[in-house]
């Protein structure tokens, strides 16, 4: 499995043809397949290539969603 420092992440951020990667709890998916997070925006909120895992505490929806997508990877890093 795909290790990602944070700065990595950032990398797929879903624009100009990149995939769109977002991390939760220490995990990395794949969500460019979805019409939700096309252009690497999700609900003009949040954005692909970054850690959603505090947004998603207060969200209307959990974890649980993310998990219908691919796992491409691991965050290692807590910075």
């Amino acid at each position: 499995m795909r290790r990602f420092t944070r700065e990595e992440l950032r990398q797929y951020d879903g624009r100009e043809g990149r995939p769109s990667y977002v991390a939760c709890n220490g995990r990395v998916y794949d969500v460019s397949d979805s019409f939700l997070w096309r252009d690497g925006v999700h609900q003009v909120t949040h954005r692909a290539g970054t850690d959603l895992t505090e947004a998603l505490r207060i969200a209307p929806h959990g974890e649980e969603l993310l998990e219908r997508f691919p796992v491409v990877g691991v965050i290692v890093d807590s910075a």
